[in-house]
């Protein structure tokens, strides 16, 4: 079948109007694995049909829309990077949109793969043509793109600084359209993860404005449209950066995370309890968050509420930011910040153990598995042994193989039983004999199924 493709496509150059071809070669192409395509790849000439693009004739362009859509998924980008650069910057300024919209998802090819991506950045003539040619269009995956070419390194932004399109993106984040202002602040947060762009959105006071403007959100009857999306650029920005500094600089932040979260918009606690879990991702972030006091203690109790009574969906959200907040790596074992980590624990509920355990004995996989992932961030601290050993029935809950019957299930088991297992208070906590059956269960996997001992029956032959 690959054969007869790159017959079609000899035939398609040698004719000036191959409409008959064109037809079958899409036909066939809809047949031949990418696999095949990609072993005569080699042998492609794909230079013809961008020429045929540019013919004005409204049918020939869709089947080479269709074709090259298909024939390029056979291509590496760095090869189409290498090979098609010209046919490229012709396809980001051609009249027909489908056509914008093929070059527009190369690009994008392109700038995801780092071996692509050098092409360009090696070509700076080429990077500031697409840069340019892009800039004609208002699209979102234009916008999006013009942000992953931006993030590659401190050059690229300044390109995409230097053509106006960064400057664009950042009036319409500020502007009266809180619809475009939603998707702006997206792509304002993705640049935010290089240290290259954080420095141009400080230096250009554009995290002070997202500050300002979650500050007047409040008297905004249209905020809820964007502020989620500021709330959590602050977020992504404290873990990258400083959570102290971020959260010290820009108090309003924290301010309004806590006032999503005692809120009754399902939606804001979401994002509340999503943010509170970037925040305690790191030692640094706990530590802001337990100088709140009393506030912090109010919203963990409000957080355990949520996980026992919200929906589904808010629920696993809950339980993975618990997770969050409640995990210490070994080294971090100080006696404060284990004080600390189980102060935060006992705040969630009056039983916080038991509404975990309540949890996961729930007949839905996914909240099982939260509510063990719970178990597992704390599975190392001595504080949680000493509760789950004193909770009757734990030891054998963990190591009971038949509770969990699906593979994401037994997965999560599995990482409480070695969380537990390669503790070092282990052993002493929940005395040895318990401790060499974790052991066991370790060394068997998450999968093993004991094996049923057969009996003889008396007088079977």
């Amino acid at each position: 079948m690959a054969a007869q493709v790159l017959s079609l496509l000899r035939e398609v150059s040698r004719l000036e109007a191959p409409l008959e071809e064109l037809r079958a070669l899409l036909s066939v192409l809809q047949a031949v694995p990418l696999s095949e395509l990609r072993e005569q790849v080699a042998e492609m000439r794909l230079g013809p049909l961008f020429s045929l693009l540019n013919q004005n004739h409204r049918e020939q362009t869709t089947l080479c829309v269709s074709i090259l859509e298909r024939l390029l998924q056979a291509v590496e980008p760095v090869q189409v990077a290498r090979n098609l650069r010209v046919d490229l910057q012709r396809g980001l300024t051609h009249p027909d949109d489908s056509v914008k919209t093929l070059t527009l998802s190369q690009v994008g090819r392109i700038v995801e793969n780092s071996d692509a991506v050098t092409e360009i950045l090696n070509n700076s003539e080429l990077l500031r043509q697409i840069v340019y040619c892009i800039g004609g269009e208002n699209l979102s995956v234009v916008k999006a793109l013009i942000v992953e070419i931006s993030s590659v390194s401190p050059e690229s932004l300044s390109y995409c600084v230097t053509s106006g399109l960064i400057t664009q993106l950042l009036r319409e984040l500020t502007g009266e359209d809180v619809l475009v202002r939603a998707t702006c602040i997206e792509m304002v947060t993705s640049l935010a993860y290089t240290h290259h762009g954080r420095q141009y959105l400080a230096q250009e006071g554009v995290i002070d404005q997202i500050s300002n403007i979650i500050v007047g959100a409040d008297s905004d009857p249209f905020s809820s449209f964007y502020l989620p999306g500021f709330v959590k650029f602050f977020g992504n920005l404290a873990v990258v950066d400083s959570p102290q500094q971020i959260c010290e600089r820009y108090p309003v932040f924290v301010e309004k995370v806590f006032d999503m979260a005692e809120s009754q918009d399902p939606t804001m606690i979401g994002v509340a309890v999503d943010t509170i879990g970037i925040l305690g991702s790191n030692t640094e972030g706990k530590q802001v968050l337990q100088k709140t006091g009393t506030r912090f203690e109010r919203l963990l109790t409000r957080i355990g509420h949520q996980a026992k009574n919200a929906s589904t969906e808010l629920k696993i959200r809950c339980l993975e930011a618990i997770s969050s907040l409640l995990y210490l790596p070994p080294e971090q074992h100080t006696e404060d910040l284990l004080r600390m980590t189980e102060a935060c624990f006992s705040s969630l509920s009056q039983d916080s153990l038991e509404l975990f355990r309540g949890i996961s004995n729930q007949p839905f996989p996914e909240l099982h598995c939260a509510a063990l992932k719970v178990f597992t961030a704390i599975a190392n601290q001595p504080w949680a042994q000493k509760l789950m050993f004193q909770s009757p029935g734990f030891v054998e809950y963990v190591l009971d193989r038949s509770v969990e019957h699906d593979k994401a299930s037994k997965d999560a088991k599995y990482e409480l039983v070695k969380a537990l297992a390669n503790s070092k208070t282990t052993a002493e906590i929940f005395g040895n004999p318990n401790y060499l059956r974790l052991r066991s269960f370790l060394s068997e996997g998450p999968y093993y199924v004991k094996p049923v001992s057969m009996t003889a029956v008396e007088g079977a032959e």
